[in-house]
């Protein structure tokens, strides 16, 4: 594909936000994917790199760029690179409609997150939706119903405030479930806390669906793929 007749696909706020999550198979060409990373970040990208735990994938990667077609390129060389992509996941960066009148720098880091923060090498993604059951229908909900459930589901998440980092990105539209939620801390057991804690709150006893977690360890793409071609 000739990328110079493609014009740039991008959010009109926030960025593009690619999950994947990756077997090791076979050998592996770390080489191209550092390269694919080199090229990800001259597009304004940004990569996480991830050592997953359990059978459902061995590495994952959290792929942020604001056009969508830096983030497919990156995706195909991963593939390329020998890499057997098992599970995926389509988001982006934004500011909750319940957060109007934040202050611009709470803004600035949902929308453009540097990720991944010192110090917390521990690592979750999970998504998940609103219900909407008869009995229980989050959309159902008047505005001021859902923001007053949200204000107070907020305020429990920031006692985990230098503990956890949260980046919750919005995929209604775009990926199976409605949002994203990937999490660092500097130990697992922070990670579980969080998740425990919040469980427990009205917003998400009453109405959060959750799907499959992935959890592990931020790493090097060299620690978890090799150093050399074919390692």
């Amino acid at each position: 594909m000739n990328r110079s007749t493609d014009a740039p696909v991008v959010p009109t706020e926030g960025l593009g936000v690619l999950h994947l999550f990756c077997r090791l198979r076979g050998p592996v060409d770390a080489a191209a994917v550092r390269d694919a990373e080199k090229h990800l970040v001259s597009e304004g990208g940004q990569l996480v790199t991830a050592a997953i735990l359990g059978h459902k994938a061995d590495a994952g990667f959290v792929a942020i760029c604001p056009d969508l077609w830096a983030l497919w390129e990156f995706q195909r060389a991963c593939g390329r690179a020998g890499l057997d992509i098992v599970s995926s996941y389509v988001s982006l960066t934004e500011v909750s409609e319940y957060a109007a009148g934040a202050p611009e720098e709470m803004r600035r880091a949902r929308l453009f997150p540097q990720l991944p923060p010192d110090g917390m090498p521990a690592f979750c993604f999970y998504p998940m939706s609103k219900r909407r059951n008869s009995d229980r229908n989050w959309y159902a909900l008047d505005f001021e119903e859902r923001k007053r459930l949200m204000l107070a589901h907020g305020a429990l998440g920031r006692t985990f405030r230098g503990r956890v980092l949260q980046l919750i990105t919005g995929s209604t539209g775009l990926d199976d479930w409605e949002w994203g939620v990937t999490l660092f801390a500097p130990h697992p057991d922070d990670l579980k806390a969080c998740v425990y804690e919040m469980r427990f709150d009205e917003a998400s006893a009453h109405y959060a669906e959750f799907g499959p977690f992935y959890s592990g360890m931020v790493a090097d793409i060299d620690d978890l793929l090799g150093s050399e071609t074919g390692d």
